[in-house]
């Protein structure tokens, strides 16, 4: 598996397709192969890279705490490794913040955002609990049970899906987890919305109503953005809407001009 020494770490990533690139960001404990499905369908037309943040997967642990702008960091100098100049950055959950944070600090170097069942900020009790709890259990070491909940909420029933994310999960650093939920509890770009310019393509599920009021916000607030809704379909769009979130992507790349 492709490997790349980061900021002194060594990253796990993939990279696959030609042309136009896109990069995927995952939600705590998640891992790279969240996107598998993304991957498969996009890399046809597109170059497909996807890595796991430091601690997670089978990305090195990390000395230094996980925070959205050492992320932001290590996605570009990826970027720089792989001769990528711009690319559209993709994330799922609270990797969407990861999305916005990258926009906000290297204009220069995105063509565009794709926010999956995403935020500016945790701001509902439900979210800040889900993420506590998160982090709670990270904190007492217990990745495996945090892998195996999130794998589950992925795949359901798709057994082989839910074995290759629970595995690829539950080898992350419990520290690192800790400090990705610590920061994601915390982080806020709400009101530095309106110095985004770039498109942005925003993908929410139709019944994951605890997210509907953060798809406005970022309606409302991001200058150039397009708002979809997938019908019947919770959280889990990567995984559980997979065809349709790739038509989504596909066109609006095609429609920036790409």
């Amino acid at each position: 598996m492709p490997r790349a020494v980061i900021n002194g770490y060594s990253m796990h990533y993939t990279d696959h397709g030609k042309g136009i690139a896109i990069v995927f960001i995952h939600p705590p404990v998640l891992t790279s192969l969240n996107f598998q499905y993304q991957i498969q369908g996009l890399s046809v037309d597109f170059r497909t890279i996807a890595f796991d943040i430091r601690g997670h997967g089978r990305s090195e642990p990390s000395g230094k705490e996980i925070t959205y702008p050492l992320i932001v960091e290590d996605i570009r100098q990826l970027m720089d490794q792989l001769n990528i100049e711009r690319a559209f950055i993709c994330g799922y959950s609270t990797g969407g913040s990861v999305v916005l944070e990258f926009l906000l600090t290297y204009p220069d170097w995105a063509l565009g955002g794709i926010v999956i069942s995403g935020m500016s900020e945790a701001s509902n009790k439900g979210l800040r609990n889900k993420i506590s709890l998160g982090r709670i259990f990270s904190k007492i070491g217990a990745v495996g049970t945090i892998a195996l909940s999130v794998a589950w909420a992925q795949a359901n029933t798709k057994l082989s899906l839910l074995r290759l994310l629970f595995n690829d999960a539950k080898q992350g650093n419990a520290k690192n987890a800790e400090q990705y939920y610590q920061y994601s509890l915390n982080y806020n770009c709400t009101s530095n919305l309106e110095n985004i310019h770039h498109p942005v393509l925003l993908v929410y599920g139709e019944t994951d109503k605890q997210f509907h009021p953060y798809a406005k916000l970022l309606h409302q607030r991001l200058p150039k953005n397009e708002l979809f809704f997938i019908k019947n379909t919770k959280h889990q769009i990567p995984t559980k809407a997979s065809d349709k979130l790739n038509e989504l992507i596909r066109q609006f790349i095609h429609r920036c001009g790409q």
